[in-house]
């Protein structure tokens, strides 16, 4: 759908769909049964879980929705809502500890499988975030997004899912393999480059690099205003990623301290029995 351009007067559009919204209530539902039926769940991780779905719904079904196949500019801020909000969000809200609480037995024998072990290393996160960033963005595969809505709707589950894989490796708070705090703060920050990376190639294109995107531009759309666009969401890409990277990093890093001041605690105690 093409339209005029966008103007403030836009913020009250919605693009409300009926199959994410069912999706998102769906999900909310299931996570409060869960959280109901599990004994002594915090309160803290239901109200991230709640608040990567608000991110979510902003994200897919406000005006930023509305327009993200008129503007590249909208596209970026979709993406980085969803990959570098809402999945933090949800990685903090440790839906797999609970699903081993009370999901049913052929679920939790699933995520103790060998796939699951697989997708849940560390190592995995990391290459699927190095790999999927700058490909959703400096390939075909854009164009391809733009031309099958389903492409489209698969893209957005992607950028949650692998911003869940990376961030609940980041934030250590949830089952599975851990990493030593330190280790954990090296990790967000070697991810850092790719958004610089994919942002900065957007940047400098000398010319639209998505034919499926001029098509879908705002009437009145000129080759030049275009490159502006992607331009300005390569902008975002890089500024907005790399301040969003380095935000989390601030829990990460007061993570780190208190676990070397727990630490420090440990040994001066062990060294007091030994009589040192």
């Amino acid at each position: 759908m093409q339209m005029n351009e966008f103007s403030w007067s836009h913020l009250n559009l919605w693009h409300l769909g009926v199959v994410p919204i069912i999706l998102l209530l769906g999900a909310g539902i299931l996570y409060a049964v869960g959280a109901r039926r599990a004994k002594n769940w915090p309160l803290a991780p239901s109200i991230f879980f709640y608040l990567g779905l608000a991110v979510t719904f902003i994200a897919t079904q406000s005006v930023i929705g509305y327009f993200d196949m008129e503007y590249f500019s909208a596209h970026m801020v979709q993406h980085l809502l969803l990959i570098m909000a809402a999945a933090p969000l949800f990685a903090c809200a440790r839906p797999l500890d609970l699903i081993s609480k009370t999901g049913p037995v052929w679920l939790k024998k699933f995520i103790d499988g060998r796939i699951m072990r697989v997708v849940l290393h560390p190592l995995f996160g990391f290459v699927a975030y190095l790999v999927f960033i700058p490909a959703t963005h400096l390939t075909g595969l854009f164009d391809l997004m733009m031309k099958y809505s389903l492409v489209h709707h698969a893209e957005q589950i992607a950028f949650l899912v692998i911003g869940y894989l990376f961030f609940r490796v980041a934030f250590g708070l949830e089952r599975g393999m851990k990493l030593h705090p330190g280790l954990r703060l090296v990790y967000v920050m070697a991810a850092v480059p790719v958004d610089t990376f994919t942002g900065l190639a957007l940047i400098m294109s000398v010319k639209n690099p998505f034919p499926g995107y001029a098509t879908m531009a705002p009437m009145g759309s000129t080759p030049a205003s275009i490159l502006d666009n992607v331009k300005l969401g390569g902008s975002i890409m890089w500024i907005g990623g790399d301040g969003l990277m380095l935000l989390a990093c601030i829990p990460l890093v007061v993570m780190w301290v208190k676990w070397e001041t727990i630490r420090t605690r440990e040994i001066d105690s062990e060294l007091d029995e030994l009589g040192l």
